[in-house]
């Protein structure tokens, strides 16, 4: 092992309150009609692609329509955030800091481009990694981020640590073993490992 890569969300933090916030405003502030996503209803798509997300919250919209509207809510998703941060699970604050002491530490997700920055200022966690990639910095999606992450850092034996199949399969895809984080937002069939809560990984790395 070399190092570690995270997901955020479901992984590192929650942040489905305030998404879900900005994201009806968006949507007012788009079509002038109230909107209710709920947290619960948002966080059931976190882990796609910023594409995947718009064709299910939008289906059957042109595909310029949705990217306009998708513009605007990852904007103005990343301004809420500055002002009202997801939460951090349990643990993941000293348990990173503890964890850089050991190994480089590393984030790819399926998110906007700015978000993983939002969340690292945010929670004071930018001090612990050492880079990150996501779908709105390459267009590509986690499996082939990973490899072009492993690529660029000359990574030979990370792991993952994840909280959806989504993840699962993109680890599969890159040959990155995953440790499940089952307090998460998703589920995974026949996990490599599983945590229950973030201090695990310190017995596990």
């Amino acid at each position: 092992m070399d190092a570690i890569i995270f997901d955020v969300d479901g992984t590192l933090w929650d942040s489905r309150v305030p998404v879900a916030r900005s994201w009806n405003e968006s949507l007012t502030e788009y079509t002038g009609k109230p909107s209710a996503f709920t947290p619960e209803y948002l966080g059931s798509f976190f882990g796609r692609t910023m594409d995947e997300l718009l064709e299910v919250l939008l289906p059957g919209v042109p595909k310029e329509e949705q990217l306009a509207f998708g513009a605007l809510c990852f904007r103005n998703e990343n301004k809420w955030l500055e002002q009202e941060p997801g939460v951090l699970y349990p643990e993941v604050k000293e348990t990173i800091e503890t964890l850089s002491k050991r190994l480089p530490l590393y984030i790819v997700s399926n998110c906007q481009a700015g978000y993983i920055e939002v969340m690292l200022k945010t929670t004071g966690l930018a001090p612990w990694f050492k880079g990150h990639l996501c779908f709105g910095d390459t267009g590509e999606e986690k499996g082939k981020n990973l490899a072009t992450l492993c690529r660029t850092y000359g990574l030979n034996e990370p792991i993952y640590v994840g909280d959806t199949q989504g993840d699962a399969d993109a680890c599969a895809e890159a040959g990155i073993p995953m440790i499940f984080a089952s307090y998460g937002l998703g589920q995974v069939d026949k996990p490599w490992k599983q945590i229950e809560h973030f201090g695990q990984l310190l017995d596990l790395v």
